[in-house]
């Protein structure tokens, strides 16, 4: 690059063409960063409040943006089958047994999410941390 201190003008080496290409690959390397799916396999703590209050274990298998696994509730007391679905950041899974379906999203981070549930006794809002 030289700059010309009596013009006041900088020139530069690389044509504009190569400025143009420059530029469009660092935006699509972030947008291809920024997409990046959370990985939700393994072992999930959490806790909820509304019509039940408890802790909870999920253990998540993950094929794409299907999930299967088992969670383990305190109240009511037991544990069942899930199944669920990720969309970006939005989870939806449900219960199976237990009667109810959950809704929320993961953090950027992909170690934690929350969201809001629901079943034939009422909802309440629900949250939890990746352990494993």
């Amino acid at each position: 690059m030289r700059v010309d201190l009596r013009s006041r003008t900088v020139r530069s080496a690389m044509p504009f063409g190569g400025l143009v290409v420059l530029l469009a690959a660092c935006c699509c390397s972030v947008a291809i960063a920024g997409s990046a799916k959370p990985h939700l396999a393994g072992t999930w703590v959490g806790s909820y409040s509304g019509a039940f209050t408890g802790t909870f274990t999920i253990h998540w298998r993950e094929t794409g943006s299907t999930l299967h696994g088992s969670i383990a509730l305190s109240s009511p007391h037991g544990t069942y089958g899930i199944n669920g679905s990720l969309n970006g950041n939005a989870i939806k899974f449900g219960a199976v047994g237990a009667g109810a379906t959950y809704t929320g999203s993961i953090s950027r981070s992909g170690s934690s999410m929350s969201g809001r549930y629901k079943s034939p006794a009422g909802g309440g809002s629900w949250n939890a941390h990746k352990k494993t």
